[in-house]
């Protein structure tokens, strides 16, 4: 038996207009847009100046090791990680954390929120995974790769790819990418959020109808060590126990 039609009741019956009597069906409405226009602008290319006072300490903090070839990075007794270049040359970034909850999580780095990201990288580390490490509160990633000859003159943040480490455990390699449309999709969203987490509509086609984007946003400290490494230090807000995170960039 087929569907019953749907009843149509005219609110008159002294018209003769045959369209009145016999209503057509309106047009569907267009269907939302799956991404935002990108209004992210390009990072500035200035360098601050550098006073020779400001050299010389540099100089002092680069011979403080951040990571060894093992990944064992040095641990007070308390549990806290030494920091000896924090507050010292750091520059202050924007790093965000996202991914779906069953995929693999994206570290994003950008000068401001407003801006293209600089560095987009695909961690070897599923988002759930992340999160929970992150729940126990201290998390140090470290993003390994080899010294060579070759490699003298690359910027170690223009590595390809990187053998990753988490909280000392190797659990695969880290990508570097372009920022796909997708990036910037959640970059646009996010643009106006300094410091937060949360969850983002998914992609239903690749994810499924309970597919959502996570994300964990906040400002990072970054600290050049030397040409051959580079560390980012997630700041917290002030009276906030959270998490800590620290990403490790470097060559061995």
């Amino acid at each position: 038996m087929g569907e019953p039609k749907p009843r149509v009741s005219c609110a008159s019956s002294s018209t003769t207009d045959s369209s009145a009597a016999s209503p057509l069906p309106s047009p569907p409405p267009p269907p939302l847009p799956r991404h935002q226009p990108v209004t992210l602008v390009q990072p500035s290319q200035k360098k601050k100046n550098k006073t020779k006072v400001f050299r010389v300490f540099r100089s002092v903090f680069r011979s403080f090791p951040i990571i060894t070839p093992a990944c064992k990075i040095p641990v007070l007794p308390g549990g806290g990680l030494p920091d000896p270049y924090r507050g010292s040359s750091g520059s202050r970034v924007t790093g965000t954390l996202f991914g779906y909850r069953k995929g693999r999580v994206s570290l994003s780095i950008q000068e401001t929120p407003r801006c293209l990201p600089s560095l987009v990288v695909e961690l070897a580390m599923q988002t759930m995974v992340l999160q929970k490490e992150l729940s126990a509160g201290m998390v140090r990633i470290a993003l390994e790769t080899e010294k060579r000859a070759d490699k003298e003159k690359i910027r170690i943040m223009d590595e390809p790819l990187w053998t990753m480490y988490c909280n000392g455990k190797k659990t695969g390699y880290g990508v570097k990418r372009d920022a796909t449309e997708e990036d910037l999709n959640v970059m646009e969203l996010l643009r106006a959020v300094s410091m937060g987490a949360g969850v983002l509509p998914g992609n239903s086609e690749a994810e499924g109808p309970d597919g959502e984007m996570a994300y964990m946003r906040a400002y990072f400290e970054r600290v050049v060590g030397s040409k051959d490494s580079e560390t980012f230090y997630m700041l917290s807000p002030e009276g906030n126990n959270g998490p800590e995170l620290s990403i490790f960039f470097v060559r061995v």
